[in-house]
């Protein structure tokens, strides 16, 4: 009988990658912006400290970087399913709903692999801030 992963730490292990070879998500959240607070089959919390590099010259949360989180975001929720190579995005789309945040706020985060096809993972992100407030929403299709 197989011995069935423990989803926190495999979906930390694929971030770790992610960190380490990937030329995007390090420089964008680096190794102390960016936390997994939970991980379960499908489902994946984590938590954005907002620094400097994470704001446009608004002062306030980069839409940007949310548009990257509901990548990354969806990338981990399909990990959490035993997914190590998480695929290709053929679709990504964010709702913005109000500001995300300013410089030493935390962005908190759910991505949810709704379902796992032969070819396509479908996922969505929703997002809050400190008072939690839903700030944003996004989807994510990944061809895996």
């Amino acid at each position: 009988m197989a011995t069935k992963l423990n989803p926190f730490r495999f979906v930390r292990t694929v971030l770790n990658s992610f960190m380490a070879e990937s030329g995007l998500e390090p420089r964008i959240f680096g190794a102390k912006s960016l936390r997994i607070t939970d991980a379960k089959e499908g489902v994946v919390k984590f938590e954005l400290n907002i620094n400097q590099h994470h704001l446009n010259r608004l002062k306030i949360l980069h839409g940007g970087t949310i548009a990257a989180l509901v990548d990354l975001g969806g990338s981990l929720a399909v990990a959490s399913k035993g997914h190590y190579s998480t695929g290709v995005s053929t679709d990504l789309n964010v709702t913005y709903l109000k500001s995300g945040g300013k410089k030493w706020e935390k962005l908190r985060g759910i991505a949810i692999c709704q379902r796992i096809g032969k070819t396509l993972a479908y996922t969505t992100v929703s997002f809050w801030d400190d008072k939690r407030k839903l700030v944003a929403r996004g989807s994510h299709t990944k061809s895996v």
